[in-house]
């Protein structure tokens, strides 16, 4: 709604539609009162004073503003005599009239769709944006009765049958393509009318709560699954190495000593640390010729 009828909610609350009158309208009669009350009242011209107001209420009703956005359509005596705006024009008041302003900025339309069933027969509610315009405001004056409602409940009925037609998964994966097939219906519907769809975008996909958290145990049962199955290829992939090392200390005593010893290491190396070997598994190593072997050379040092 533009500016200069915003003005006048006040007449438009007195039983004067406000898209008869416009703010200018409203000044241009204001000035011909004054004009009027000093004439009849300074100058004593009662005949003046009378034409005065009546050009004053002519031009109440005669001047018309239509924003920079704005377009309507001018009637005359019921026939379509065609657009008029943006900006300042004057009527013929009683033989001519206008019809509401079409707003041709971008518009959106919140549309919900509520436990609609998916090809699954899950119940979804699903919230959705229709971002349009008026094009051809002809069009939308004289073919669609009201637009605006015609829109959403367009768009409200095609939501609805894409739902029909797609899973739930694909619904909350694929969220893009389906606003684009919602813009696709919805723009050959709207086409005619002088309307474009320009885009339709998926806000949000609610199911219940009980199938949501059949969902998350479902999801949480998959990546345990996984966690096992990737536990198991690395025990299978280590016992393989294992294997091959056992092949190697078979034929290799000496490698299997230091592997040993080094095992050893690694478990006193840290300090205060205390590590119990048996008597066996020291004689296996050789540790006993390997330490008398060490003394010696240290007391001939």
């Amino acid at each position: 709604m533009s500016i200069d009828r915003l003005n006048i909610a006040p007449l438009s609350r007195a039983g004067i539609p406000s898209r008869y009158i416009s703010s200018i309208g409203i000044a241009a009669f204001v000035v011909c009162a004054i004009a009027a009350v000093v004439l009849n009242n300074v100058y004593k011209q009662e005949v003046w004073a009378i034409v005065v107001i009546c050009a004053g209420i002519y031009l109440m009703f005669a001047i018309k503003v239509a924003a920079q956005w704005e377009k309507v359509a001018l009637l005359r005596l019921g026939r379509y005599r065609g657009l008029r705006g943006p900006g300042l024009f004057l009527i013929i008041p009683v033989l001519e009239t206008t019809s509401t302003f079409v707003d041709q900025r971008v518009r959106v339309t919140d549309v919900k769709a509520e436990s609609a069933m998916t090809r699954d027969t899950v119940p979804v509610n699903v919230d959705a944006i229709v971002f349009w315009l008026v094009w051809n405001a002809e069009k939308a004056i004289l073919e669609v009765m009201d637009f605006q409602q015609a829109i959403g409940l367009s768009a409200q009925t095609a939501l609805r049958e894409s739902i029909g037609r797609h899973d739930l998964g694909q619904m909350i994966t694929e969220r893009d393509s389906l606003g684009r097939e919602l813009q696709k219906i919805l723009d050959e519907k709207t086409n005619p009318w002088g309307i474009t769809v320009q885009s339709v975008e998926i806000r949000d996909v609610h199911i219940p709560a009980a199938l949501e958290d059949a969902m998350s145990r479902q999801a949480q049962a998959e990546r345990e699954r996984q966690a096992r199955i990737i536990l198991g290829t690395a025990e299978t992939e280590i016992s393989e190495k294992f294997a091959a090392a056992s092949a190697v200390y078979i034929d290799n005593p000496v490698a299997l000593h230091l592997r040993a010893m080094n095992m050893l290491y690694e478990a006193i190396k840290e300090r205060g640390s205390m590590v119990i070997v048996p008597s066996s598994a020291v004689e296996t190593m050789g540790l006993g010729g390997l330490l008398g072997t060490s003394a010696l050379a240290g007391q001939k040092q």
